[in-house]
């Protein structure tokens, strides 16, 4: 919770939340989006759905839950805006930046190197990109690796659930002082200022043309066939079960291409997965090499 949030908890409840309405919130978003939100949780889904309370000017979580029980398009439409107020999009420009060093130092040479890869086609895929920040670290750590990077066939792709999300991250606009991360020089090259919003930087279309936003549920069909030689998918299956994250891994290795590799979050591990891939740096994984080096 952020401290708005944490304050909120130790008040009086405005809105009376039973056990009942929990249960059948928490199964409901389980279901729909994979997250898992146990009685310890339960703080956290009251401060964030009372925002769409007042927002619907109910009255009660009974009342809340009886428009999610709609099976009509209202029904379906708030259980959209109740997932994307349950998500966590705490991001920033390269966060956890040993994995950005890992693909400029490993992958840049293997998916930019015309004799291993004559087709010039490069994927990457930021599964819960949340605001953006990833797929655009992403974008700027190859446009400073890859100087011809316009004339190879360079794509990231980024999905998040959570709309609201998605379309910050389809601007690729921020507040200036939400660009910790990236440096003066970075700014300067892949940045310019937003006419559209003062004090706001945006990226330069030369970076935007790079990334593909897309809305996915990874509960849902993933419309993507692959291969991937990089798939980010950092901090997201972490608020999934033991099972869904097993399965997920292994649907996301199979749309690996064969020299590529998989990256998760610091909090997150492959053990007991339903995947062969090993590991090839800090929370990096990628399939074995023949002989069994890695």
């Amino acid at each position: 919770m952020d401290m708005a949030e944490v304050i909120a908890a130790g008040r009086p409840k405005e809105f009376a939340f039973s056990d009942k309405e929990f249960e059948y919130l928490s199964a409901l978003i389980r279901e729909r989006a994979g997250i898992v939100f146990t009685p310890s949780k339960r703080d956290l889904v009251y401060a964030r759905l009372a925002r769409r309370l007042r927002a619907l000017r109910l009255t009660s979580f009974a009342q809340y839950c009886d428009i999610l029980q709609d099976s009509g398009p209202a029904g379906e439409a708030e259980i959209a805006m109740a997932i994307n107020a349950l998500t966590t999009n705490f991001t920033k420009f390269f966060r956890e930046p040993h994995h950005f060093d890992f693909l400029r130092r490993e992958m840049v040479p293997l998916m930019f190197d015309r004799a291993r890869n004559p087709s010039k086609r490069v994927r990457i895929w930021s599964a819960g990109c949340s605001t953006g920040q990833e797929p655009y670290t992403i974008a700027v750590s190859l446009r400073e690796a890859v100087p011809d990077i316009d004339s190879w066939d360079c794509k990231i792709l980024a999905t998040d659930i959570d709309d609201n999300a998605l379309a910050k991250a389809d601007a690729g606009t921020y507040p200036e002082d939400h660009l910790s991360g990236l440096s003066p020089e970075q700014r300067r090259t892949f940045m310019q200022a937003d006419p559209a919003r003062a004090g706001n930087l945006m990226f330069r279309p030369e970076v935007r043309r790079m990334i593909t936003t897309r809305k996915l549920n990874l509960m849902g069909a993933w419309p993507m066939k692959g291969p991937f030689q990089v798939i980010f998918c950092r901090n997201v299956v972490i608020y999934f079960d033991r099972t869904t994250q097993s399965r997920l891994f292994g649907q996301m290795e199979r749309l690996l291409s064969p020299e590529g590799v998989l990256i998760i979050g610091h909090s997150e591990s492959m053990r007991g997965g339903d995947t062969s891939l090993v590991l090839r740096g800090q929370t990096i994984y990628g399939r074995p090499v023949p002989g069994g080096a890695r």
